[in-house]
């Protein structure tokens, strides 16, 4: 299966095909309200202590996002276009920190269990 994945994304007219279709889809999905890692599940550890990590403007920028979200949601009201995450915008912030997050949990994970044989 991983050849054929390959193979599409190689493709330059597989890749002109899909990009219309994608972006179309991304605007229809209701996502360029918020930004990709605002949608994340933020239930876990992992992600609680990434979202903990991060600095004082994007964790108030992702709030404000969620809250405006949240209340066009209770008034049925549309964000109007001009206030759309546009895509040269939109950026893994949070990503990277759930990534460092993770590699710890495993070090951490990999020493507790590591076993010592005396001599």
């Amino acid at each position: 299966m991983e050849p054929i994945a390959r193979a599409l994304q190689n493709n330059g007219a597989f890749r002109s095909l899909c990009k219309p279709l994608a972006k179309t889809w991304v605007n229809l999905s209701g996502y360029r309200r918020l930004r990709y890692d605002d949608l994340l599940r933020e239930e876990t550890p992992i992600m609680q202590e990434a979202i903990g990590r991060l600095n004082r403007a994007e964790t108030d920028g992702r709030v404000y996002r969620q809250k405006r979200a949240f209340q066009l949601s209770l008034s049925h009201q549309e964000l109007p276009y001009s206030q759309w995450t546009k895509p040269e915008d939109d950026y893994k912030y949070l990503q990277p920190l759930v990534e460092e997050v993770t590699a710890e949990h495993a070090e951490r994970d990999a020493f507790n269990s590591m076993t010592v044989v005396r001599k």
